[in-house]
């Protein structure tokens, strides 16, 4: 039988969602029928829009997913005044205050403490500046990834932003492809380094070249069926097909469509193309494809360019992440900015539009790693830009602690999360920049924290991987991490394997610091790589060089934040919530 999810996107999905939204805005958030809001809030994930957690309602999260993060002169200073208008909730964040935007692990930019009310005049805003949130979320076609700055690297082999560009036109907004029977995640990766990511992609497009009627052409071979969500994550794998970029469309239109008519609409879990992968096999899915979805002959892969791949790798030394001043190929720069796990305040992502006019063409592209990218600064520019005041802040050389580190929502605002995650992350990386050094060589590591299985946080591709659990110490309740060690991507990718489990949330910058020790003792020699370290070693033997541990550093989120209306707020307990409330901040009856 059919999911509840699916008899309501039956009803109502796609476009027309958005006259619902714009109805429930003119008439307010009491008049979203109680019983029908699981789902209206479903359906209004087509159009960007989450209803954020258990004491947060009248709430919501919104997207807003540019084509592989590339958000064109004038539109980052756009989502700036718009989180600065609309973005602010009933309490202050701690180390963040208040009215701020979210860059995303898939390039896009995330507002909280959204009001209903407020949507039409946000989505009028966005589009007047070229932007849209439909399909940044839902089952359809998510923001296109990949490399950051495509069409500006020196290093690529192929162009990929034609492509991205041409499958965003053909595939959003598409009747035939906007009810998929769940996400649909797309990279698509023209450099050397591979930081599309393309490995964790439903579908990706990687650099090739194949010779075909004797002439050498540049192009891209398709994986299909990657993913890290819950404990089922898969690499892509290659389905042996070989496309230019005059096919790509074609053929990743039909993949779509091929997951929309074989796809599971029975068991949501079980909805994503990675579990299509592995019942029929990379040939069956290739043959179907073949036969029912593409009407010309489908070329075999290509020589593909995987070997250069150097993004998120492990290795000892080197960094392939964009940040920094990098050489343009028409003899500008692009700067590409740290910003820890991915927050920047209204105020200063305006300062940063402001330095994007002034010393670049006012471009600003979006990574993967949540970091932001200035591009097309001249020479005679970038000192001048390397000076402003909000580059102290968002800095083009940061710590490896600081440049390492991502986070996702947390239960600042995620139903799914199961303790918090931002606040505690920078938290963290300022403790280890202070008290832990690196190993010798070490001049790249990741950790990632992530606040539930649904990895949002992209954790398994980590050198430190952690997950949100709880735990019991002194008798009480406490908000605790799973640790995982050696994930990468790179030429050879692999998972980490989590080997300790339900470690106090306090005694994990301990338990890094010895590990680290431990490294550095135990390794071969420099050359070594965290990542190597690890894979040389079974999970019991890691296990044992975690060594948790309390230390100087001080946890100010041990109790249970998922039982709180938000973890920052003095009073956090649920029956202290001032939600629902209306635009003005006014509490609303939560009885309809």
């Amino acid at each position: 039988m059919p999911t509840d999810v699916e008899q309501w996107k039956s009803e109502v999905y796609g476009t027309d969602i958005r006259e619902h939204i714009e109805r429930f805005a003119e008439t307010g958030w009491e008049s979203i029928p109680e019983d029908e809001r699981d789902a209206w809030f479903e359906r209004f994930k087509w159009y960007g829009l989450y209803h954020q957690r258990a004491g947060q309602e009248s709430y919501f999260m919104m997207r807003i997913g540019p084509p592989n993060g590339v958000l064109e002169p004038g539109q980052f200073r756009t989502v700036a005044e718009i989180a600065r208008e609309y973005s602010t909730g009933p309490a202050e964040n701690p180390e963040f205050g208040n009215g701020w935007l979210d860059v995303t692990t898939r390039q896009a930019i995330q507002l909280h403490w959204i009001n209903i009310e407020d949507v039409p005049a946000i989505f009028d805003e966005l589009e007047a500046s070229g932007l849209t949130t439909m399909q940044a979320c839902g089952d359809s076609w998510r923001n296109i990834v990949g490399c950051p700055v495509a069409g500006k690297d020196e290093h690529e082999h192929v162009d990929a932003l034609p492509t991205i560009h041409e499958l965003n036109d053909r595939f959003k907004g598409n009747a035939e492809h906007s009810n998929l029977p769940r996400k649909w995640k797309v990279s698509v990766t023209g450099c050397r380094e591979g930081c599309g990511q393309g490995d964790i992609n439903d579908l990706a497009l990687e650099p090739a070249t194949k010779t075909i009627d004797g002439e050498e052409r540049e192009g891209f071979n398709v994986r299909v069926g990657g993913g890290l969500a819950r404990n089922e994550p898969r690499f892509a794998r290659d389905i042996d097909v070989f496309v230019t970029p005059e096919q790509a469309a074609d053929v990743a239109g039909g993949i779509s469509a091929l997951f929309r008519e074989h796809g599971d609409r029975e068991n949501r879990y079980n909805a994503r193309i990675k579990f299509l992968v592995d019942e029929w096999g990379p040939e069956k899915l290739r043959r179907v494809l073949q036969e029912e979805f593409v009407d010309f002959e489908l070329h075999t892969a290509g020589e593909d360019l995987r070997s250069q791949y150097s993004y998120n790798a492990g290795e000892a030394a080197g960094k392939h992440d964009h940040v920094g001043v990098h050489d343009q190929p028409d003899g500008n720069n692009y700067v590409g900015l740290n910003v820890l796990v991915g927050r920047i305040g209204a105020d200063d992502a305006l300062a940063l539009a402001d330095a994007a006019d002034e010393h670049g063409s006012g471009e600003v592209r979006l990574t993967q790693r949540q970091n932001v990218v200035l591009t097309d600064v001249p020479d005679e520019d970038v000192d001048d830009l390397l000076g402003e005041p909000a580059l102290e802040h968002y800095s083009p050389d940061p710590h490896p602690f600081m440049r390492g580190s991502i986070a996702c929502t947390g239960t600042e605002f995620c139903s799914l999360s199961i303790v918090e995650t931002k606040n505690r992350q920078v938290r963290y990386a300022r403790w280890l920049k202070e008290h832990v050094e690196l190993p010798d060589g070490v001049e790249d590591f990741h950790i990632h924290l992530s606040g539930c299985t649904a990895s949002c946080a992209q954790p398994q591709i980590a050198d430190i991987s952690l997950r949100g659990m709880k735990t019991r110490k002194d008798g009480e309740p406490v908000e605790a991490l799973d640790i995982g060690l050696g994930g990468g991507l790179g030429e050879e990718p692999q998972f980490a394997s989590w080997v300790t489990e339900r470690v106090p949330a306090d005694e994990v910058p301990g338990a890094i610091r010895n590990l680290l020790a431990n490294f550095e003792a135990q390794r071969e020699d420099e050359r070594q790589s965290f990542r190597e370290f690890v894979a040389a070693r079974e999970d019991d033997e890691l296990a044992e060089l975690v060594e948790p541990e309390e230390t100087s550093y001080d946890d100010p989120f041990m109790h249970n934040t998922k039982r709180t209306w938000y973890p920052y707020a003095d009073e956090d307990s649920l029956d202290d919530s001032p939600a629902p409330a209306s635009p003005d901040g006014t509490p609303l009856s939560a009885d309809d």
